[in-house]
């Protein structure tokens, strides 16, 4: 079975993802979070550098509760159009970065 290529919107949302996911992270290092979160330290990096634009549903969730982010606040800021999400992240997601 032949892969489709993703859609530049797929790409910029997994970068999205990925951006979000290491400033949640913030000083935590990685190998603890993906040894909390179940998934290799590897799949964890590439979810953050965006070269897994699409990862599963529970990658995503597993690592969003290890960072106490909530899945609806994971998509909040990753579907939001690029130009905005600096400018706009919702408050439910940034009281969770800060915190």
């Amino acid at each position: 079975m032949v892969r489709t290529p993703l859609t530049p919107a797929e790409v910029a949302r997994g970068q999205r993802l990925g951006a979000l996911l290491r400033r949640a992270r913030g000083n935590r290092s990685m190998l603890a979070t993906a040894l909390d979160a179940r998934v290799s330290p590897e799949t964890l990096r590439k979810i953050e550098t965006g070269r897994v634009a699409t990862p599963s549903f529970s990658t995503i969730a597993a690592i969003a509760e290890v960072l106490g982010l909530s899945l609806d606040a994971v998509w909040a800021e990753i579907s939001e159009p690029e130009c905005a999400v600096g400018a706009h992240i919702g408050h439910s997601a940034r009281e969770q970065l800060t915190s």
